[in-house]
């Protein structure tokens, strides 16, 4: 047996070493994949085939598609500040915030731009036409350090994706989120959520404080979340582009097939690798902090 290569340890396409390579990704884009593969100990042809393959990522000069606005920096500094403070004093803090997000899964397989993301998986200058109506699903998560909360989808009777308003955002907590944290030790839990309209409503905010009392991070509400921080959120920096790499690699063909795969791709995804994300999110946290609340030096944001 030949002991002298450390490097054999972590072998093989596995959801493990997927999660691995794209995370290492948005850390930093720019590593070769010479680098990349020692850093993880994965080979190297094992991890562009990762790369190509599973991720569908190409090699392009990329760039962010939203910069920080002034007021930006001293916002997300604060923010990275409180959660840097929280840890000292709970050294487990990371462990008790849920994040949350909606994303949209088109069947085409093309990303909606708001989400503060860039395309790297695809030439940043091409064109595509799309529909004029695409077809598409809405679908909302939350993300904690023991697992995945969801997916659930904003449609109606028909099953039809339909727009998230305060209504229906509301819907879903009282429906599905309520339910899914029945069983749960929320004492001292956080709930995080970004700064949409049917987010920081006074009505979901008063909702939210039946289950999470003055522990609501959000506009308008007891901890602020900074603008345009896609790089803090762990939805946007692992969950949706790793959903979306596994779910459109078997190119479902229909609504039912692209919910299927959606469900199955989010079922498979282990509380340890949850865990690894959250240890992430709080490299991310010093990170920006370190920049005085600036974008995250080398952040790739995936979509």
């Amino acid at each position: 047996m030949d002991n002298k290569n450390p490097l054999r340890q972590r072998t093989g396409r596995s959801l493990e070493n997927i999660a691995a390579v794209n995370e290492s990704v948005a850390e930093n884009p720019k590593t070769s994949i010479r680098h990349r593969s020692q850093q993880l100990q994965i080979s190297r042809s094992t991890t562009q085939r990762i790369l190509t393959k599973d991720l569908h990522l190409h090699a392009y000069k990329i760039q962010l598609t939203q910069e920080l606005k002034p007021a930006d920096h001293g916002k997300r500094w604060q923010f990275v500040q409180w959660v840097m403070e929280q840890s000292e004093v709970d050294t487990n803090f990371s462990e008790k915030v849920i994040f949350s997000d909606e994303a949209h899964f088109h069947l085409d397989g093309f990303v909606n731009t708001q989400n503060c993301r860039i395309w790297d998986s695809e030439n940043p200058h091409a064109i595509h036409e799309k529909q004029m109506h695409p077809q598409r699903v809405t679908v909302w998560c939350g993300f904690w350090s023991g697992g995945v909360i969801g997916p659930y989808f904003f449609e109606n009777e028909a099953e039809i994706a339909v727009t998230v308003n305060g209504i229906r955002y509301r819907n879903m907590i009282t429906d599905f989120l309520w339910p899914q944290l029945d069983g749960m030790d929320l004492d001292n839990m956080w709930f995080q959520q970004d700064g949409a309209t049917c987010h920081t409503a006074h009505e979901t905010i008063d909702l939210l404080q039946q289950r999470f009392p003055e522990h609501i991070i959000s506009r308008n509400s007891d901890v602020n979340w900074p603008p345009r921080s896609c790089d803090l959120t762990p939805c946007d920096f692992f969950l949706w582009g790793f959903v979306k790499s596994r779910v459109y690699a078997n190119k479902p063909e229909t609504i039912p097939e692209l919910k299927s795969e959606i469900q199955r791709v989010i079922g498979e995804i282990q509380p340890h690798l949850c865990a690894k994300v959250m240890e992430n999110f709080m490299k991310r946290v010093m990170a920006c902090h370190r920049s005085r609340g600036g974008h995250l030096p080398d952040i790739l944001f995936h979509t």
